[in-house]
């Protein structure tokens, strides 16, 4: 076998010729809602205390998050949360609502003050390890990794490998997942219904988002009758998580929640469901 290289990572694969994927009860649809849950530290950075924009995302820790939490049970929704490793020590509260939730922990980094590019080896290793640490102490394996701001290094997914992660959900290239050369396997993340690139300029209306959500929904429902779909609702707790902004998402859940072939999945359950029907 030839030697892993990060910079041809998969072979490249046309959708209409991937082989047929069977989601459980026949559902031709796995959607996964992935709530970022992080933490900003006010003393790092350029402009130090960076007052605004740490208080601006710890709304979403103090008031927006519980919001995001309710609606999504509501419809049976189990979250797969991207998860900054220092939220477990500064925000305790919100780990005992999300073991309460039976919700999904992958790693997202120590802190979104930190992206991965940039950093040697050594520290890359050590941000995974914490990471992994932080997630371990709250009773669950480290999975799924989603990089804090969707950064890799070169070294990145050997070294997820090597920390024992299933699945990665940085590359946002398909409608499925798919397995990479060192064998990880790929969550479908997204940028196209995420509320930070499409809330922050230019912004589009929460209207707007609703109805994309629910746009992207019907053309991989009708697409998952010939094959599989997977489809992923990426949120921040301080843009989703505000007051003029939930309601659109309960409705946009109950809309999908309305179809009989969805099935609502962990990013390792739709990992594991599709590797089994590689069998």
């Amino acid at each position: 076998m030839s030697a892993f290289d990060p910079k041809r990572p998969f072979p490249y694969q046309a959708i209409i010729d991937r082989p047929a994927v069977q989601w459980p009860g026949g559902a031709r649809v796995a959607v996964w809602v992935v709530p970022n849950i992080e933490h900003y530290r006010i003393d790092m950075g350029p402009n130090t205390p960076d007052v605004r924009n740490h208080a601006r995302r710890d709304y979403g820790n103090r008031v927006g998050v519980w919001r995001l939490m309710e609606t999504m049970a509501k419809h049976g929704v189990r979250g797969s949360v991207a998860l900054n490793g220092e939220v477990v020590e500064h925000y305790p509260r919100i780990m005992e609502e999300c073991a309460r939730l039976n919700w999904e922990l992958m790693g997202h980094g120590m802190t979104n003050s930190q992206v991965l590019r940039g950093v040697t080896v050594e520290e890359e290793k050590a941000i995974i390890a914490g990471t992994r640490s932080a997630i371990e102490s709250c009773g669950q394996k480290m999975r799924g990794w989603l990089g804090p701001g969707l950064t890799e290094t070169w070294h990145t997914l050997e070294l997820l490998r090597e920390a024992g992660v299933d699945y990665v959900a940085d590359w946002c290239n398909d409608d499925l997942p798919y397995l990479m050369d060192n064998g990880l396997c790929t969550a479908p993340y997204s940028l196209e219904l995420n509320d930070m690139p499409l809330f922050n300029n230019p912004s589009i209306s929460i209207v707007d988002f609703e109805r994309r959500i629910r746009d992207t929904f019907d053309t991989l429902y009708a697409e998952g009758e010939k094959n599989g779909r997977a489809m992923c609702i990426a949120l921040h707790p301080f843009l989703i998580g505000a007051a003029h902004r939930v309601k659109y998402l309960d409705s946009a859940l109950a809309y999908i929640a309305s179809h009989d072939k969805v099935w609502f999945a962990t990013g390792s359950e739709m990992t594991d469901a599709y590797k089994a029907s590689l069998k």
